[in-house]
């Protein structure tokens, strides 16, 4: 096995685990053969694969706690992940197994709060603040500031140092408490239900506890699920009452926490339809233990959301919504159980989600509700935009009572207080989104050494400093003369920023005199049928895409942006570009309504980039609109000839070695002569693009392709630069062969 190639300049960095079954600690055996080991022969193969030699890597444990914390929880357990040892890796045997690793073991182990992932491997990418500070803290000894990141969006509800009488969702203590007691009843529910039945015989509001035997008899009900226990009080009916039910079960749980003083975000059950199963007559033989199952695999997740933990949870999930009567109500009584962890997807906040956040609820059959894999992922997406300052809600607890607050501006408001009906009919499916945004593939990690590596021949500074701009302003320009190679750091930024060579997740398109609006964001098209239908242009697909799939950057390239008329190709959307307004509270309505005729506001969001080329020597072009300029960070590129550009064409191009500086030093005179005339200006110099062979030439074919370039390229712009002095065109192009 040959080692490979140690990159001066990593770019990602990984966190990976080191038990197995989250038991077996492999750590010294890590540690003493120098290694790290994927604890799996069918998962995780192309991400181990993708790890590079001179990464760095970390071993972590993640875990939580409710005390000794260096900050103050609430009693409430925090999120912690330990690192245990760092390194760097110099080989990856290509089996998705197994990479070298040069370990170097932290003691004490050091404790990171709040960010952490439990998941066996996390890539985590330098750029944005949150993975710098981890990357600070886990590889430079750097303390991480607990109070930043406490006071974060997403954490400030719970353990930020917001006042007490600001403080919400304090019913989510007790909620988590009684789950966690419910536990213990998962193997034998008898002395539960006769527990429960106790209570009903004292207690007002439980007399619907009455099963329905095969026999055609009736008594009480003989077994119970966790999420029905849950839903005693939470039905339609008295805080009063909710409290007094609340209290009587948490004695019999044996709760201490209190009882909370208000339910607030929190969606209750319909009183004609409280059980999480049918009765007795029609109930399957595992409907009950099913409800159990999937109660269990979620609490196994909370505690460590591992592969095994998380595909047990999808396959306790999908059996448990074939239980009849349970459809969308799964995932409320697992809201109930771990509100700050599972969302609930009752009919208010399914219509919240895909109305006011714009991402799409998905469905299984005529109304279902989604599986397993598709709640995950919406979990996932939702958290991944929680963090953000602009963003309409924080955390489900949130979003959950932002729903029931929530008024459509356009169609009549859901019902609130029924999340035992069957709302599937309000679900809206996007349109089809071209397939370059579908595509899924393994991932290919790109970096800006990629970059580098591809033939660029900007300072690696240069680049960090465009990615830095692209990052903060989400909208970037290219600008130079022609032949600097925009178009080709385009898509390559792209890229970098996200991490990964992902072709469909970049958009390009190029604008020209006759592009419009209807074309760009959405107008009318002809059909088939010679009618016409309102159709989505290239920039609505990637807003609806990118809004999809929040936890992952998109980005759309546009190609010489200044020979359109940028203002009217992007309409009302201009305003929506610039980075502080990236969130539905912005949200503008366009000038079409969707295909089924309803306005709907549309806002641009974060994860969607825009990536702008302009060649600024092209005389035919107006100036760039101001408001244009003022969303937009413009950088300028100049053409690059010098020791990296002359070592790239004769190594990867094979130009003579002998004439490589002549032409360099051609090029560079001419570009004197250009920048020095007052018709013309620096803007106008050749790039060095011109003189980058595409391709590698045949030996001694350097003068022959230098010759082809000079006359049927260089020539004919230098022609157009100097239409006015067709003489002056000439001696310059002589120049640059003379002698040869």
């Amino acid at each position: 096995m040959t080692t490979q190639t140690i990159d001066s300049a990593p770019q990602a960095t990984w966190f990976v685990g080191a038990s197995y079954g989250g038991t077996d600690d492999q750590m010294p055996r890590f540690l003493a053969e120098g290694i790290w080991e994927n604890g799996y022969d069918d998962k995780l193969l192309d991400v181990v694969r993708s790890m590079r030699p001179g990464e760095r890597i970390a071993i972590k444990s993640s875990y939580t706690r409710k005390h000794g914390l260096p900050f103050d929880s609430r009693g409430r357990a925090a999120s912690v992940m330990g690192i245990k040892a760092v390194g760097t890796i110099t080989e990856n045997l290509n089996d998705g197994k197994r990479v070298k690793v040069d370990w170097a073991k932290v003691e004490p182990v050091r404790e990171w709060y709040f960010y952490t992932h439990r998941a066996t491997i996390w890539r985590v990418l330098p750029g944005e603040w949150m993975n710098d500070a981890l990357i600070a803290f886990a590889f430079d000894g750097k303390p991480q500031d607990i109070d930043r990141f406490r006071n974060e969006p997403f954490w400030r509800e719970r353990y930020g140092t917001t006042s007490q009488e600001k403080q919400r969702f304090e019913w989510t203590d007790f909620y988590e408490a009684v789950a966690e007691k419910l536990l213990a009843h998962a193997d034998d529910r008898t002395p539960l239900i006769e527990g429960i039945h106790e209570i009903a015989s004292r207690v007002p509001g439980l007399t619907y506890l009455q099963d329905k035997f095969p026999d055609g008899t009736s008594g009480p009900l003989r077994d119970i699920c966790p999420f029905t226990t849950m839903g005693t009080f939470n039905r339609s009916m008295t805080d009063a009452n909710r409290k007094t039910i609340a209290g009587e079960l948490a004695k019999l749980l044996g709760v201490t926490v209190p009882v909370p003083p208000s339910f607030e975000g929190i969606p209750v059950l319909n009183n004609q339809r409280s059980w999480f199963f049918a009765y007795a007559d029609k109930r399957g033989a595992g409907d009950i233990d099913a409800l159990w199952k999937v109660f269990v695999a979620a609490s196994k997740m909370v505690d460590g959301d591992q592969l095994d933990t998380r595909d047990a949870f999808i396959r306790a999930y999908d059996e448990a919504t074939q239980v009849w009567g349970v459809a969308w109500n799964l995932s409320t009584g697992l809201y109930w159980a771990h509100p700050w962890e599972f969302l609930t997807l009752d009919s208010q906040s399914r219509h919240y989600i895909n109305k006011r956040l714009g991402l799409n609820v998905a469905i299984s059959g005529q109304q279902g509700p989604c599986d397993g894999r598709a709640y995950l992922k919406l979990l996932d997406d939702l958290r991944s935009r929680f963090g953000e300052d602009g963003y309409p809600v924080h955390s489900f607890p949130d979003l959950s009572l932002a729903s029931w607050m929530y008024k459509d501006p356009v169609d009549e408001p859901v019902p609130a207080g029924d999340i035992g009906t069957n709302a599937g009919a309000e679900q809206e499916t996007e349109g089809e989104v071209r397939e370059a945004f579908q595509v899924a593939a393994p991932i290919a990690p790109y970096s800006v050494e990629d970059i580098l590596k591809d033939g660029c021949f900007l300072e690696r500074a240069e680049i960090d400093r465009l990615l830095d701009r692209l990052r903060t302003k989400k909208n970037l320009i290219l600008q130079g003369p022609p032949g600097t190679g925009k178009t080709w750091l385009a898509k390559r930024l792209a890229f970098a920023l996200m991490g990964q060579k992902d072709d469909s997740k970049v958009r390009a398109v190029q604008f020209h005199p006759n592009l419009s609006y209807e074309d760009f964001v959405r107008g009318w098209r002809p059909t088939g049928e010679g009618k016409l239908s309102l159709a989505d242009g290239v920039f609505m697909e990637a807003i609806k895409a990118a809004s999809k799939d929040p936890s992952s950057k998109f980005v759309v390239v546009i190609e010489e942006i200044n020979r359109g008329n940028p203002a009217q190709i992007f309409g009302e959307l201009l305003t929506l570009l610039e980075a502080g307004k990236r969130t539905p509270n912005e949200a503008l309505e366009l000038c079409y309504p969707d295909a089924d005729g309803k306005r709907r506001p549309v806002h641009i969001p974060e994860n969607l980039y825009v990536v702008g080329t302009m060649n600024i020597a092209d005389r035919s072009l107006a100036l760039v609109d101001l408001a244009l300029r003022r969303r937009f960070a413009f950088v300028g590129l100049e053409p690059r000839l010098g020791q990296v550009w002359r070592d790239w064409v004769v190594k990867d191009c094979a130009v003579d070695p002998g004439l490589v500086a002549d032409i360099e030093r051609r090029i560079a005179e001419l570009n004197d002569q250009i920048a020095t005339d007052a018709r013309l200006g620096k803007q106008f110099r050749i790039g060095h693009s011109y003189v980058t062979p595409a391709h590698r030439l045949e030996a001694g074919d350097t003068k022959k392709w230098f010759q082809q370039v000079v006359d049927t390229e260089i020539g004919p712009l230098l022609d157009e630069y100097w239409f006015d002095a067709p003489d002056e065109a000439q001696k310059a192009i002589a120049r640059l062969t003379q002698g040869w």
